[in-house]
């Protein structure tokens, strides 16, 4: 447990970083350079809930996935916090997104989206290409789609929380979940599972 939770919160540091810039500089630079946080998650091997939720299927380690969720968004809370206390421009920054959001089926929906792109992202990296990571993240963003464990990070930086929050955590599982489920289906996967 204890080095599941240390890769946690190791992800909601990477992820900060890429949040921290995003928030800084906006988009559309911004989005290209937060990919380095799902990389460096990639690389290092930390435990994102948003990069393993869709391997649910594979794995079942359903215990393993709950704590890296709580880790991330505990971490990810007073990592964004600390951002707030280090630069005040990124608190107004969190604090002009936070007050965007809302508990509507269309922000659902954009948690689902997102989480079928993070599913990709990181399934392509386990396949040995870094193009997944660096070409999804920039597209959930410009996008506009939401992901769990930036915007609990955003909300620290904003000093506050929401109950948007939990509804995006579904709407990242549902969606690569979803995305996972349907790939089992194709004749790649079917292949690899033969083997």
């Amino acid at each position: 447990m204890k080095q599941l939770i240390k890769g946690a919160t190791l992800a909601s540091f990477l992820i900060g970083l890429g949040d921290y810039v995003l928030l800084k500089i906006g988009t559309p630079l911004g989005a290209f350079l937060f990919a380095l946080g799902l990389y460096g998650v990639c690389m290092l091997g930390a435990n994102l809930f948003t990069g393993k939720c869709g391997f649910i299927l594979e794995d079942k380690k359903w215990r393993d996935l709950g704590i890296i969720l709580i880790t991330n968004l505990i971490a990810g809370w007073i990592i964004g916090w600390l951002f707030s206390l280090a630069d005040p421009a990124i608190h107004e920054a969190a604090v002009a997104k936070f007050n965007s959001w809302d508990l509507s089926l269309g922000f659902f929906l954009r948690s689902v989206f997102c989480g079928m792109i993070m599913y990709i992202a990181v399934k392509c990296y386990k396949l040995g290409s870094i193009w997944g990571v660096f070409i999804g993240v920039p597209l959930f963003i410009l996008a506009g789609f939401q992901h769990s464990i930036a915007n609990v990070i955003t909300a620290g930086a904003a000093v506050n929380w929401s109950w948007t929050i939990p509804l995006c955590v579904v709407g990242n599982f549902v969606g690569s979940v979803t995305i996972a489920w349907l790939a089992e289906a194709t004749p790649k996967a079917k292949k690899k599972n033969k083997r």
